[in-house]
């Protein structure tokens, strides 16, 4: 189980993150992944909640969204901006991994500078591919990994494919799978490898 750090901690990177998005506006990074009017989108890891003022301008009024953080002072933060702004459409889960959420209920998960953190990473990945829709976006950022580390930890399960690279983000969609029990058994994957090594030639992009 992941712990959350210290009500200083989140205050002081709160206050870091204030700067950061007067530097570069979230709705940039947003704009890589194709968000649309009525999308359902889970900010997974989502802070002080700076991406859910444009996340509701993308969404619109018959989108929704999932703001999920381990951190009691995150949920406090979002709720209190959703209040204010009067966005009926958002929904705070406290946890450290489960969403409580339906199956193939997300058309996209943000994943953005968490994923290093995560004591559990096998177990988030399955859930965030049990809650997307076949198909689904997951926006993928993270400034404390190298790009083949990227690509190699969320596409070695066989659950997700990189389908493109922007200039801050990476965009992987869900695979297919069958069950068996308990078990999820992957298709064949479609030379993940050969993509590692070509990226690895470039810089890779990054949220923060």
């Amino acid at each position: 189980m992941d712990k959350a750090e210290s009500n200083l901690g989140f205050r002081l990177m709160t206050l870091g993150y204030r700067f950061r998005d007067l530097r570069l506006p979230r709705i940039n990074i947003l704009k890589e992944v194709g968000i649309k009017p009525g999308f359902h989108v889970l900010d997974y890891g989502c802070g002080p909640g700076s991406y859910i003022i444009p996340l509701a301008e993308l969404v619109g009024e018959s989108g929704k969204i999932h703001a999920l953080d381990i951190h009691p002072l995150a949920i406090q933060k979002v709720q209190a901006m959703a209040s204010k702004k009067q966005l009926a459409n958002v929904e705070t889960i406290l946890s450290d991994c489960q969403t409580g959420l339906p199956d193939s209920s997300l058309d996209v998960v943000l994943l953005y500078d968490i994923f290093h953190d995560l004591s559990d990473s096998d177990g988030v990945m399955k859930e965030l591919h049990r809650v997307l829709k076949p198909e689904g976006i997951l926006s993928f950022g993270d400034h404390h990994m190298k790009e083949n580390e990227i690509v190699s930890e969320v596409t070695n399960s066989g659950l997700f494919r990189l389908a493109r690279k922007g200039q801050r983000t990476y965009t992987f969609l869900k695979e297919t799978v069958n069950r068996v029990g308990s078990c999820k058994i992957p298709r064949p994957r479609r030379d993940w490898f050969l993509v590692a090594i070509f990226m690895s030639f470039k810089a890779a992009p990054f949220v923060y």
